[in-house]
């Protein structure tokens, strides 16, 4: 399930931008360039397969405050997604401003099959203001009922099940996205604290989940343990044991660091904000499953120490094998940390009042790559000349 275009109008600094990421991508440019601004769409793209989307949009002020230079009359996007080698497909979605409040409505909604070469089965969905239209599982398009249609969410997230297999695993697709920003490790972080004991195996976005995600995947998959193992040590050295998952009250684990030269483990609530951080990012990225996911991750370098960046990068190019990794950053370290596979790197820049994506390739970048790394050329400022 591989994200292969991403068109958006109308968000914020992105009045219309088109994105082509590969498997293991970064993007790069300046503050306030607006790549924050492309994973905050990227997250509303998740949400709107949810079912939340009104709630989200009110959440951020309303389309006021979202709308491209705070004038423009909708928001937009058109994504292409190849779910198997025999089918891509292609979404839009089309939210309409009501006036100039900060109110909205779904204008129209589109899901085509284009690699259905023309046959009956191409139309997934379509929509355009109340009258709309979804397959069904015999290959027919069925009138979505009445109470099926709210303004404010698309029939995506509506209840899919019964109707084309397609149209469910697409939904799904995009269910699985997640966007990692702003993680709090301070030390009234829920992910210091013991944690109820259920099993879990995807970091939520926020990562508070981290230690019942860990514990379960710790204690039941000896390849990712073996994974996490390898990374601390690579990180902090032989000294490392391993983790440890003691009870605490009422039904609750803690999580605890095991290391050689001491008697007493030392609690979440003990480590440093770096080595939370780092356990965060490897076990996102050593997750097995679900394959074909789409994860962004901001600002990876944040809070850590350089050395850890080339681990966290041999982790991504690994775990690029199956999911789509997408990191924004400012570090030329981190950039230098990526030796042998090179990310698709994206320029972001700022220019006369909107967001400009290109993705950096051909004869240029190969150049310039043969005498020096990522990280030197982003110090130069030759990867930002380029784009």
């Amino acid at each position: 399930m591989k994200l292969l275009e991403l068109n958006i109008k109308g968000f914020r600094s992105l009045k219309d931008v088109t994105w082509q990421p590969g498997d293991l991508n970064v993007i790069i440019g300046p503050n306030g360039s607006g790549k924050s601004n492309l994973l905050r769409f990227l997250d509303l793209i998740s949400v709107s397969a949810q079912g939340r989307l009104g709630k989200y949009i009110q959440s951020l002020g309303g389309m006021e405050p979202l709308v491209w230079d705070g004038q423009a009359m909708a928001i937009s996007f058109r994504l292409t997604k190849q779910l198997s080698s025999i089918e891509t497909l292609r979404y839009e979605l089309q939210l309409a401003r009501l006036g100039l409040t900060s109110s909205y409505k779904v204008e129209n909604e589109t899901l085509v099959d284009i690699a259905a070469q023309g046959k009956q089965s191409d139309t997934k969905i379509t929509r355009n203001g109340v009258r709309a239209q979804m397959l069904n599982a015999a290959g027919e398009l069925m009138s979505a009922q009445q109470d099926f249609l709210t303004d404010e969410e698309s029939l995506l997230s509506t209840r899919v099940m019964g109707f084309d297999l397609a149209i469910q695993r697409f939904q799904i697709s995009l269910l699985l996205w997640r966007l990692y920003h702003d993680i709090d490790v301070s030390q009234t972080a829920s992910l210091r604290q013991a944690a109820v004991a259920r099993s879990e195996r995807r970091l939520d976005s926020d990562g508070q989940n981290l230690i019942q995600v860990l514990h379960t995947l710790y204690t039941e998959n000896r390849d990712f343990k073996n994974d996490i193992n390898a990374a601390m040590r690579a990180a902090f050295g032989n000294d490392f044991d391993e983790l440890v998952f003691p009870p605490a009250a009422d039904n609750r684990i803690q999580m605890r660091v095991r290391w050689k030269s001491l008697k007493r483990e030392q609690s979440a609530a003990d480590l440093s904000d770096g080595t939370l951080r780092f356990l965060l990012l490897v076990t996102i990225l050593a997750n097995p499953e679900p394959h074909g996911l789409f994860i962004a991750i901001d600002e990876p370098e944040t809070g850590l120490h350089p050395s850890m960046l080339p681990i966290i990068a041999e982790y991504a190019v690994e775990a690029s094998k199956r999911m789509q990794i997408t990191f924004t950053t400012h570090s030329p370290q981190f950039l230098d940390a990526f030796t042998d596979t090179k990310p698709t790197t994206t320029v972001a820049k700022w220019q006369d009042g909107e967001t400009i994506l290109k993705v950096l390739e051909g004869e240029q970048l190969a150049y310039w790559l043969q005498e020096y790394s990522l990280g030197a050329l982003f110090r130069s400022g030759e990867l930002e000349a380029m784009g």
